[in-house]
């Protein structure tokens, strides 16, 4: 039941960050004749010299995608990547005319706010182990072989689209585009890794025990020792790990110095945790 429910809510999801992208797209994107990331701004291009919808585009580039995708990316992520290409496809020409209702002048905002919420968009799928296909699936096959993140990939390849779409157009226009795409990657990294970014925790003290303890039951975190020796005074003693959210983090630091004000802290940010206590990453 929890896995039907678990599933349920990750379709949803992804349907809402389709919503989301195909609602920027149309609203503040097309009506300035900007170009989006990835095969939506390939099928804008087209959209501009042509005048087909972009929603038909998007569907029909993304056909040899997902047939390279398909041996390269798992069949889970390749699914709920074409749950929310199709989604994308259909929502683009269901949302074609809100512009006519909410239209934004400023051509620096419409740049801004349609990074902001493409950005959304996308993360939201993807945190949720989807894709709207294109670019997102060479992307997530480029991340798992060499670790680069989804965002700098992304980003990467929208330059080339840019640069194309500068010939065609001008470039004014591309210049708006990539403060739109930064924005976007911005957005798009911190709502992959969450808002709630994690802290990486070493603690030297002479009360390493009571201060585990005292984490463990006040902060409801896990610890580890890890054996250190003083290069200076030579002394043995045990290092703390732990991990905690960012919110838990000044909690965290009262804790321990209420214990032992003279411990040492270091703390470092921690981009993906996965394990007891922690939500899994989305990739």
């Amino acid at each position: 039941m929890d896995n039907k429910r678990e599933e349920v809510l990750r379709l949803i999801y992804i349907l809402m960050g389709s919503l989301i992208t195909a609602i920027s797209i149309n609203i503040f994107t097309i009506p300035h004749k900007l170009v989006s990331g990835g095969v939506s701004g390939i099928a804008l291009i087209i959209q501009y010299l042509t005048g087909i919808p972009t929603g038909y585009m998007v569907f029909l580039i993304n056909i040899p995608i997902f047939i390279f995708g398909i041996k390269e990316v798992d069949k889970d992520f390749i699914i709920h990547s074409l749950i929310g290409t199709v989604a994308l496809s259909v929502f683009l020409v269901l949302t074609r005319n809100l512009s006519s209702y909410f239209y934004v002048k400023d051509i620096l905002l419409s740049c801004i706010y349609a990074g902001v919420f493409g950005g959304i968009g996308i993360g939201i799928v993807l945190r949720n182990r989807g894709s709207q296909g294109g670019t997102d699936i060479i992307a997530v096959v480029v991340k798992r072989r060499y670790g680069i993140s989804i965002a700098s990939v992304s980003f990467i390849i929208n330059i080339v689209i840019v640069i194309i779409g500068a010939v065609l157009n001008n470039v004014e226009i591309a210049l708006y585009t990539l403060i739109s795409m930064y924005v976007s990657s911005v957005v798009l990294n911190r709502v992959i890794e969450g808002f709630d970014r994690k802290k990486l925790l070493f603690i030297v003290t002479k009360k390493d025990k009571e201060v585990s303890q005292a984490i463990m039951n006040e902060i409801g975190r896990g610890v580890t020792f890890f054996y250190g020796e003083g290069a200076y005074t030579n002394e043995k003693r045990n290092v703390i790990f732990c991990i905690v959210t960012s919110f838990q983090v000044a909690r965290t630091k009262k804790v321990i110095e209420d214990i032992d004000k003279s411990a040492f802290i270091s703390i470092l940010d921690a981009a993906e945790v996965e394990g007891k206590g922690f939500k899994r990453p989305a990739l």
